[in-house]
């Protein structure tokens, strides 16, 4: 693990870099400073649009320019984008199926102190629901510029979920590819596959170390693309490890855990733990002690690991 950077900062410096590569626009409501879409309007300001404070709003204007070939970047905070904006993602870009991309900043809990009102922890489940959008959560800076220009490529909706806190770069890895639906394995192992998305994949990492010292041996996937899933990197894992844990800064309802475990009983149903948000909202406080609150630590990770090897020896 190298230098940390949070990924919305990578997705500025990313729309700013490919900008030069790529025609394409990018929307904003209100927020560039903080969704650092800041960085490519100051590049390219006749391609920047401020929407204002309606993000609705914003998501019907970005509709509208995809019909024209364009390709629209549309960014705001996950709970506004995925959240207030809803219907108009689900309805004037699903349901066309627009080339829209939408860039959801500052998601989870680890936004800090703007509190529950502001820790979206529902939006890949909402997203993941919407038929046709693909929907994407890097792990670090390098994975989040390659998701970026993955997108643009791609046609049709995305949804990229980016966060407010700096995290540690994991994927600078030797053979390192990134592609829309496909997994990345970080670490090889035969006692347990932790799948793991967003901030939580370093936190994977570290749980495995730990695990090391105890003779088990667990295999990490970086799962960035939540939908659609790469069901056969999870059936592979599945057979040779025996059992799964999921990890992720979102509720365990409905978004990664919930993906994995679908498509896990379908082919080869072995234990799946899932590490997430419980079923509650979240509340103010510094990331790291909300991390800590929600259970969302390496140490937690290690434990569900434990309980899913334990839980694999009694079938």
């Amino acid at each position: 693990m190298s230098e940390k950077m949070a990924t919305r900062e990578a997705y500025g410096k990313a729309l700013a870099e490919l900008g030069e590569k790529y025609e394409f626009v990018v929307l904003d409501a209100d927020l560039a400073a903080a969704t650092k879409t800041g960085i490519f309007k100051k590049k390219y300001p006749e391609r920047f649009f401020d929407c204002g404070i309606a993000e609705g709003n914003m998501m019907s204007v970005a509709a509208g320019i995809a019909t024209t070939g364009l390709i629209p970047f549309a960014s705001s905070f996950a709970m506004f984008a995925a959240g207030r904006a809803y219907e108009q993602v689900r309805n004037s870009i699903g349901y066309p199926h627009l080339n829209v991309k939408i860039g959801a900043t500052h998601a989870g809990v680890t936004v800090g102190e703007d509190g529950a009102t502001h820790q979206c922890i529902e939006d890949l489940s909402l997203m993941r629901s919407i038929p046709g959008m693909t929907v994407i959560c890097p792990a670090d800076g390098p994975e989040t510029r390659a998701a970026v220009e993955a997108a643009i490529l791609y046609n049709g909706p995305v949804y990229l979920r980016l966060g407010r806190a700096a995290v540690p770069t994991v994927t600078d890895i030797p053979g390192y590819r990134f592609e829309i639906g496909r997994s990345v394995c970080l670490a090889e192992g035969k006692d347990a596959t932790v799948v793991a998305t967003g901030c939580m994949v370093h936190m994977a990492l570290t749980a495995r170390q730990m695990l090391e010292k105890e003779g088990l041996t667990v295999r990490v996937l970086d799962m960035h693309t939540i939908k659609p899933l790469d069901e056969a990197a999870l059936e592979a894992a599945a057979r040779e490890t025996g059992a799964i844990v999921t990890a992720e800064e979102h509720s365990r309802i409905g978004g990664l855990g919930s993906a994995v475990a679908e498509c896990v009983c379908g082919c080869c149903p072995v234990p799946v733990y899932r590490v997430g948000v419980p079923d509650c909202f979240g509340r103010s406080g510094k990331a790291e002690e909300l991390l800590v609150y929600m259970g969302l630590t390496p140490e937690s990770i290690a434990d569900a690991v434990r309980a899913a090897v334990a839980a694999k020896g009694k079938r």
